[in-house]
């Protein structure tokens, strides 16, 4: 069976396998394992670690971008923002399907 290692007391295989992961290092069974995969396969449980550590990971709250650029002082209206986007799309070619 994969949990019986070397590391273990012949007493440990009187354990469910539930207790023996509590018994045994996690970190030594995982490698173990991981060993004995093919390369691509090593990948697909790197990238799933990945996405198990990400999803644990807290996230930074996200800023806007109003509250970003306040110490700034711009003051832009919406009627530059208007001119602005003529200007930029006048010289735009219509033909384009």
């Amino acid at each position: 069976m994969w949990w019986k290692m070397r590391s273990l007391p012949p007493s440990a295989s009187r354990y469910s396998s539930t207790k023996l992961i509590n018994i045994m290092n996690i970190e030594q069974a995982v490698l173990e394992k991981l060993r004995q995969l093919p390369i691509d396969k090593q990948q697909e449980l790197l990238n799933f670690a990945e996405f198990l550590y990400q999803k644990n990971t807290p996230k930074t709250p996200l800023h806007s971008v109003k509250g970003l650029c306040a110490d700034l002082a711009v003051d832009i209206t919406e009627e530059e923002i208007t001119q602005t986007s003529q200007e930029m799309w006048r010289n735009f070619p219509r033909d384009i399907v």
